[in-house]
């Protein structure tokens, strides 16, 4: 799961009436453990891990391209128009150094909290996104995946052979949509395997990735179904033989600093060190520490939004 996509939807999307006993928001715990349930309920997973942003925006991300993720900084001026929504719906875990609403950046350590309660793993890594967390599990996991996000980048680790999928969220955790290798052909005209070189040329405003001025989806797509991938097309561009019209070979001209950053910057890390075990990501029967779970509950009011996601959990 890629916790902040869950939670930052749980905040928007569910009511904010919801409060603690004391008068504290608590939509976005609640709508998590909601959704948690919802999904254990129609999946019935073995293993589930919560991944989580330790840097929200890696230093050596930003060391490649200044511009990544940098609208979304505190103090930043926010993208007018659906981008900033995007950009909110995929922000940090911990929401440190960027702009968040006052009401969800109290709820995220009792987010980690309750899941620590419950025994579902979260896991991160010093240096790295949540989508790089992920990215490592999906290719190293011996077992089918299903990776729960909204955002789009993660297409990336879609792989039939592996059986690994992504439950895509962006229009609801009840309205998901399950993205194999045919759904990213069908949406965008390219193989799984091509959607780091596809996003690199199309952009993305959400992520600060300007893309390549001029080239949009039909184009990338175009171009990756011409040349097989970015070095392809790169040295189809060089060449006076080619098909590639002299407007696309100045663009891509232009833009070649950018070319030779960016996908690493796109692309998921899929070897990192995470610390865990496969029997460590096993999905709990009961809470893993019960009196810590029913005080939080108390606290938090968290009501049947505890019971549910328990009864999922206990379900055989």
């Amino acid at each position: 799961m890629d916790t902040a996509s869950l939670y930052f939807r749980a905040f928007y999307g569910v009511p904010d009436s919801l409060r603690s006993p004391d008068g504290l928001p608590v939509n976005a715990v609640r709508g998590l453990l909601d959704f948690i349930t919802r999904l254990v309920e129609v999946y019935s997973p073995t293993h589930v891990a919560c991944c989580w942003d330790n840097d929200w925006r890696p230093a050596w991300r930003v060391a490649l391209l200044p511009t990544y993720k940098a609208h979304r900084v505190a103090g930043a001026t926010p993208a007018p128009g659906p981008t900033s929504v995007i950009s909110e719906m995929s922000s940090s875990a911990d929401t440190k150094g960027e702009s968040a609403p006052a009401d969800l950046a109290t709820q995220v350590p009792w987010i980690r909290e309750v899941l620590t309660a419950l025994g579902i793993r979260v896991v991160g890594a010093d240096g790295y996104e949540a989508d790089d967390v992920i990215g490592t599990l999906a290719t190293t996991l011996p077992l089918p995946v299903d990776v729960v996000t909204g955002d789009r980048d993660l297409f990336q680790v879609v792989d039939d052979a592996r059986e690994v999928r992504v439950l895509y969220i962006a229009r609801g955790v009840g309205k998901h949509e399950q993205v194999d290798e045919a759904w990213v052909r069908d949406r965008y005209a390219v193989p799984a395997s091509a959607y780091v070189d596809f996003a690199t040329l199309r952009g993305d405003a959400s992520d600060g990735l300007p893309g390549v001025s001029g080239i949009g989806d039909k184009t990338a797509a175009s171009l990756i179904g011409s040349y097989g991938d970015l070095a392809g097309i790169l040295k189809a561009a060089s060449a006076p033989d080619t098909r590639i019209s002299a407007s696309v070979r100045a663009k891509l001209h232009t833009a070649i600093d950018y070319l030779a950053v960016a996908p690493e910057v796109v692309a998921v890390a899929r070897d990192l060190d995470l610390g865990v075990t496969l029997d460590d990501l096993a999905l709990p029967t009961e809470p893993a520490d019960p009196e810590l779970f029913a005080a939080l509950t108390e606290r938090l009011g968290l009501g049947t939004s505890a019971t549910r996601v328990l009864a999922a959990m206990a379900r055989p």
